[in-house]
């Protein structure tokens, strides 16, 4: 894993996908409107790849109820890399898809993040956007800290090797024709994937790890809020 930014190199075009399409359904309630330190959740998402200098435009992708309330909501908040708002699909890889589609031409590389991923950091984009740019794909990833069992029917079948089980995060940053080709894939064949470096692996892409972060985290339930407050609060946000 790389555990630190690699040195910069050959400047690459980069466009970041900001999947919003999800139901919010674990949540109760649209968890990307929630109020987190005073910014609604995805102004908070938007403003950290607004902020990174290694991504040149954003593409939100959501629901058609949301297009104009998240436009305006980009817009009061000076996101000036917008380039659209567009429909998801039923499924993540359609959603990604779709957003993928609405990148420039020029775009050489592609970040997709989870819109409820709101406190990724510049370092965590960086360390992505480069090691795609040097091997082609790369994620943030951190090591599971805890022990892992394999069950079935309640009864534990084998103990996984600790050391080998990361838990993935985003962004996750690709060359633009392997993600688009693998998302392309993965659609027509019907796939329910949970990210998007599993479209990726089914055109044997390697993926390369890079250092994530706890702090990292995805808002799922109400005391993934809680503790992204609690975060927020921390860091003096």
């Amino acid at each position: 894993m790389h555990t630190k930014a690699v040195k910069l190199g050959e400047r690459i075009y980069c466009s970041a996908v900001i999947v919003a399409a999800g139901s919010s359904s674990r949540m109760g309630e649209d968890k990307l409107m929630l109020e987190l330190g005073g910014r609604p959740v995805i102004e908070r998402t938007l403003l950290a790849f607004e902020r990174c200098p290694l991504v040149d435009e954003l593409v939100v992708v959501t629901r058609p109820e949301k297009i104009p309330v998240i436009a305006n909501l980009a817009r009061e908040a000076g996101i000036s890399k917008l380039k659209c708002v567009v429909e998801g699909g039923a499924e993540r890889t359609a959603s990604s898809l779709a957003g993928v589609r609405e990148c420039s031409d020029r775009a050489g590389l592609i970040a997709i993040h989870d819109a409820a991923r709101p406190l990724v950091t510049d370092e965590i984009i960086e360390r992505a956007v480069e090691c795609a740019r040097q091997r082609g794909a790369a994620a943030p990833a951190v090591r599971v800290k805890d022990t892992v069992r394999q069950a079935r029917g309640g009864r534990v079948l084998r103990t996984l090797e600790r050391d080998e089980l990361f838990l993935m995060q985003t962004p996750q940053v690709f060359r633009a024709g392997l993600i688009r080709a693998a998302l392309e894939e993965a659609v027509k064949l019907k796939l329910a994937l949970t990210d998007d470096c599993a479209a990726a692996m089914l055109l044997d892409a390697e993926i390369f790890l890079v250092e994530g972060s706890d702090e990292n985290l995805k808002l799922t339930t109400p005391a993934d809020v809680f503790a992204a407050e609690a975060i927020l609060e921390r860091r003096g946000e």
